[in-house]
């Protein structure tokens, strides 16, 4: 049974010569965009994140002196409302048992001296009118106390009489301070409460901000930093693939990965030197390996030209003008076909620019035939061809393709040294790609090689008789023109290569300018 296949697949990136090359005007493109690195723009967030925080904790240290202010004003309105308190139990125990006048009149100094300082410092709970009010109804309380006091000292009936009524005012009096006092310190709790209330609103404000903020700052380093090394992972696989096209800028502005795109536009520039360079060896490996039967193919029209031109040399009087221009036509033949011989070689091994245009794989596989015509006869290779009709048209260079041709056939051949069938097969594929199956009947391929038979250099050929570029040069031109090629191989029974190629219909029309955007 045989071995699955091996496949490679791979969309190029190659057109017609441009006026200026596409990677230079993209490597221009993004190196006169103003330059904004990411360090200036990540310095620039933490900046204003500091801000941001800076303002916040302003913010707080001005809640916590307005709450530590309102601490500080509770304790003294609550001091005052406990000396108004004090003087108000005394007031009673003097009424009851005529003792602690004193002791209420210092209550209330007391009290006046709280209620001097919190108006001394400008407590926004109490306002002047609320002061002086205040105060009215401390100072008249006094002042009845006073009265009291001089009334137990004069005694008689007329002062019993006094006591009644001042008793009553005095009650009033007590209870309007008391109300005061407590309406104060009652108001500054609600505002206490209030406050802290706020400060709970405040807090889960700010951490909700917060969320925001970070939710911002993440989503920006996710577009400075986490999307561009997703995108440049995206190009190191596609140039993987053998897909060349330049990385070109999306951006206003140039940063970092600004730079690692002239980097990697550079190093796509040598790749497709290298590409270019290797394909050139891989022709002159085929060329060396034609050599004899070029030779060959030019010997025997040589020999005929030689022969032909002696006898007319020796014989000229003899011939009659019938049989000279006979032998001149023969001669003008086989130059021609000497010149044909050596025009084919000059085409497959010219160096030219990657120019896709609509091939027909058939008039290439027979171009390429033409070339090997005296390899198969000495190899003793009984060719089979199965050339399929009404074939679409694909986009191809047609020297690739030629090249691409002549190293499967080359390498089909060197697989059967004792010769036997080779099978050239072309059809349409299932997916409506052009299909040819190279099938020979050669020694096979083990299967710990079929992973590596693509490798650059790697060959299973005695030293001297193979450079291991055949198939990788192969590899590379059908991943260039967007195609796929796949091996079968059992040792002992024979190999077959099949290479898909997309019908011209179904590929870009200019494929340099394909473009990728980081």
């Amino acid at each position: 049974m045989n071995p699955g296949p091996v496949t490679g697949a791979a969309v190029g990136a190659h057109s017609d010569a441009a006026v200026e090359d596409p990677g230079l005007a993209t490597q221009r493109a993004i190196l006169e965009r103003p330059a904004i690195s990411i360090r200036t723009r990540i310095a620039g967030g933490f900046v204003l994140l500091f801000l941001f925080m800076a303002a916040i904790t302003g913010a707080a240290v001005v809640f916590v002196s307005n709450v530590t202010q309102k601490m500080h004003f509770l304790e003294r309105a609550g001091s005052y409302l406990f000396e108004i308190q004090q003087a108000r139990r005394f007031e009673k125990n003097f009424f009851l048992y005529g003792t602690n006048l004193e002791d209420a009149l210092a209550n209330i100094h007391t009290a006046e001296s709280e209620l001097e300082r919190i108006a001394d410092q400008a407590w926004p709970g109490i306002s002047d009118a609320r002061y002086t009010s205040i105060m009215d109804g401390l100072t008249a309380y006094e002042d009845l106390l006073y009265e009291l006091r001089a009334l137990r000292m004069e005694g008689g009936a007329r002062a019993a009489g006094e006591r009644r009524t001042i008793e009553a005012r005095l009650r009033k009096a007590g209870a309007r301070i008391l109300s005061d006092a407590e309406e104060m310190n009652d108001q500054e709790r609600i505002a206490m409460h209030a406050m802290l209330h706020t400060s709970m609103l405040g807090a889960v404000g700010f951490l909700a901000l917060m969320v925001v903020v970070m939710a911002l700052v993440g989503v920006l380093l996710s577009r400075a930093v986490v999307a561009p090394l997703g995108r440049f992972v995206a190009y190191a696989r596609r140039i993987g693939d053998g897909d060349y096209s330049p990385v070109t800028p999306i951006r206003r502005f140039r940063d970092e990965f600004s730079d690692l795109a002239v980097a990697f536009n550079t190093m796509l520039r040598q790749l497709q030197e290298h590409q270019e360079q290797l394909l050139q060896a891989g022709k002159m490996a085929a060329v060396g390996t034609l050599t004899s039967g070029i030779a060959h193919e030019l010997n025997n029209p040589l020999n005929n030209i030689g022969l032909t031109t002696e006898a007319l040399i020796e014989n000229l009087e003899d011939y009659s003008p019938e049989t000279k221009l006979k032998m001149l036509n023969q001669i003008d033949t086989q130059v021609e076909r000497a010149c044909a011989t050596v025009r084919n070689l000059l085409d497959f091994t010219r160096k030219d620019q990657p120019v896709f245009t609509t091939v027909a794989v058939n008039d290439a596989l027979r171009s390429t035939l033409n070339l090997l015509g005296n390899e198969l006869s000495l190899g003793q290779i009984e060719l089979e061809q199965d050339l399929g009709e009404d074939l679409p048209l694909v986009a191809a260079n047609p020297r690739h393709l030629q090249q691409l041709f002549l190293n499967l056939l080359l390498n089909a051949i060197d697989a059967m040294p004792e010769g036997g069938p080779l099978s050239i097969r072309t059809f349409l594929d299932e997916d409506g790609s052009v299909r040819i199956d190279v099938a020979d009947s050669g020694v096979g391929i083990p299967q710990e090689n079929l992973d590596k038979i693509f490798d650059p250099f790697f060959t299973t050929k005695e030293p001297g008789r193979g450079t291991g570029l055949g198939l990788s040069v192969s590899f590379g031109i059908v991943e260039q023109h967007g195609g796929r090629i796949a091996v079968q191989s059992k040792p002992g029974v024979g190999t077959t290569f099949s290479v898909s190629l997309p019908r011209a219909t179904d590929q870009p029309s200019n494929r340099s300018e394909e473009t990728r955007r980081p």
